[in-house]
């Protein structure tokens, strides 16, 4: 994912995509479905040539869900206060369903 820029950018960027997020007046605590969380935080580097493209990868949700948590390789782990465990499972599932969230 990050072969063009630093792990640090690539954290800080995410970390951006969250602070927009949450600056767009939505309550992190509010349940959002998971495309809303995929187009306001996954979409961001997923779609933009920053992080590998989530397409044609077919993923599992359980995959999706433990390397958001955990993070992997440059993707940071995301905090259940930065995504909750239900819309974390909403996001995962319309991954899944999608083929990456992007038709």
């Amino acid at each position: 994912m990050c072969r063009y820029f630093s792990m640090k950018t690539c954290r800080g960027l995410a970390l951006l995509a969250v602070v927009v997020f949450l600056q767009t007046g939505q309550a992190a605590e509010k349940e959002r479905s998971g495309e809303l969380v995929y187009q306001t935080i996954c979409q961001y580097c997923h779609e933009t040539g920053v992080g590998p493209e989530l397409g044609l990868r077919q993923l599992p949700a359980v995959y999706t869900t433990h390397v958001v948590r955990h993070g992997f390789r440059a993707m940071p782990a995301f905090r259940p206060t930065e995504i909750c465990d239900l819309e974390l499972e909403r996001v995962a599932a319309f991954i899944e369903r999608n083929k990456g969230g992007g038709e």
